[in-house]
C-alpha cells in the first residue's frame, strides 16, 4: 500500500487524529494530510523531537521507536519503523495506546506487500473405472421391476 492510501485509511478509522505525515529520517515527506508547507514543518519538528528524545533516553541503548509530546492544546505522536516515520497530531487527552496502535498499523501497511490473489483449486479429476481405462464400456443394468402384490 502506498503512504497516501495508508494515511487516508488511518484518518478514516481514527477519529482522534487531526493531521498526519509520513516522512523519512531526513524529513522528506512521502505523504500527508496537510498542505505541503505545514506537512514539511510537522515532519521536521517531529523528526527533531524524536532525535532529541533519543539523545536523552536512558536504558539499554536501543532505538527510540515511539514518542508522545502532550500540551494543553493537544498531542504530537511520532512512531519510527527503520527509516520510515509517521507523525500525527491530536486534540488534548487522546487515547494514547489506541493512537500508537493506529500509527504502527499504518506504518506496517506502507511496507506490506500486496497479498497474492488466492489460487483457484483445480476441479477434482473424475474417477475412471478399470473398464473405462481399457476402452471397454460397462453395461448398465436395467432397474428391477417390482413384483405385483399377490392378494
Amino acid at each position: 500500500m502506498d503512504a497516501q492510501q495508508a494515511l487516508a485509511d488511518l484518518t478514516e478509522i481514527s477519529s482522534q487524529i487531526q493531521a498526519a505525515v509520513v516522512f523519512d529520517e531526513a524529513g522528506a515527506v512521502a505523504a500527508a494530510t496537510l498542505d505541503e508547507p505545514r506537512a514539511g514543518a510537522l515532519a521536521q519538528g517531529a523528526g527533531r523531537l524524536l532525535d532529541e528524545a533519543q539523545q536523552v533516553k536512558r536504558g539499554d541503548g536501543g532505538d527510540l521507536i515511539q514518542l508522545e509530546a502532550a500540551t494543553e492544546e493537544g498531542s504530537v505522536f511520532v512512531v519510527a519503523d527503520g527509516a520510515t516515520r509517521i507523525a500525527a497530531t491530536t486534540a488534548p487527552e487522546p487515547t494514547v495506546g489506541l493512537v500508537f496502535y493506529d500509527l504502527k498499523s499504518a506504518l506496517r501497511s506502507i511496507g506490506a506487500k500486496p497479498k497474492p490473489a488466492p489460487r483457484k483449486r483445480a476441479a477434482p479429476a473424475k474417477k475412471t473405472t478399470t473398464a473405462a481405462k481399457s476402452g471397454t464400456a460397462r453395461k448398465r443394468t436395467a432397474p428391477r421391476k417390482k413384483k405385483p402384490d399377490a392378494s
